[in-house]
């Protein structure tokens, strides 16, 4: 189509908006039908101008469904990869992630612990538990946010023995991948990295959490807020630790321009 017809199409639709109480709406469908009769340009520039055309509520629809589908493209991946043969191995299956593809607000933890690797969802153990109390805390259901680890296969260890052990890094390396997928699918407004070798996988960067947590970082552009792993704060009950987390995740909120309750502010773990 020439873009003089492409301007026509573009006008007729400003008009129609001008006219009507309702926005103008277009389906994926018929928008496939306008790409294949060479009536639109693929460039992302004219996609994104008809995409204008639908209405607020039909943009977040079609953005939740493409998010969902891409991700579930990478979780098959995911489930098939053999990348670390041990670890192929001795999983029991992969942990991807769980939770809202169009989240505002994305958890990162390290690995899979052996309840995760039972029950293929990241954070259902004991520290998996307490975030989600913070979660309700800060007034938000697993359902809201999106919840994923660096790796995705839980770290073997030997036969017989008990606990987790963290992922080398030649393992976070190695799944590393997935992860920016995941994060460029989901695109949040505000990320949160649970622990100091969630940080290094992310970032690569080594340091103790006294230097890393209770300040704002940027990933690719994301505002990243790190603090402790909630499994720290099980091993470690002392109430400054849990209000050293929680005022964390008050930034997160002010960040995400939630309301604080005073209740919320004066909350401890």
């Amino acid at each position: 189509m020439t873009q003089s017809a492409l301007d026509l199409v573009i006008a007729a639709l400003e008009r129609i908006r001008e006219k009507s109480d309702h926005e103008p709406r277009a389906s994926r469908t018929a928008l496939a039908r306008l790409q294949a009769a060479d009536l639109v340009t693929v460039s992302v520039v004219t996609t994104a101008a008809l995409s204008d055309c639908l209405s607020p509520t039909a943009r977040h629809l079609q953005a939740a469904g493409n998010k969902a589908d891409l991700l579930a493209a990478v979780r098959e991946r995911v489930g098939a990869c053999t990348r670390c043969a041990h670890l192929a191995c001795s999983r029991t299956q992969t942990v991807f992630g769980v939770g809202n593809p169009n989240a505002d607000l994305m958890f990162i933890g390290e690995a899979p612990g052996a309840d995760e690797d039972q029950q293929g969802e990241p954070f259902v153990g004991r520290a998996g538990q307490l975030l989600t109390r913070i979660l309700k805390a800060m007034n938000f259901a697993r359902e809201d946010v999106y919840i994923a680890n660096i790796l995705k296969c839980r770290p073997d260890v030997p036969a017989g023995s008990f606990g987790n052990r963290p992922p080398t890094p030649a393992e976070m390396q190695t799944c590393r991948p997935y992860l920016v997928e995941q994060i460029e699918i989901i695109q949040p407004t505000v990320l949160v990295a649970l622990g100091a070798v969630a940080v290094e996988g992310l970032l690569g960067t080594r340091a103790t959490m006294r230097e890393l947590r209770g300040r704002w970082h940027i990933y690719n552009s994301i505002p990243l807020m790190i603090t402790y792993h909630p499994a720290y704060l099980l091993r470690n009950q002392a109430p400054s630790e849990k209000r050293k987390v929680w005022e964390d995740m008050l930034q997160v909120l002010e960040r995400l321009d939630r309301p604080i309750s005073e209740r919320q502010r004066n909350y401890f773990l």
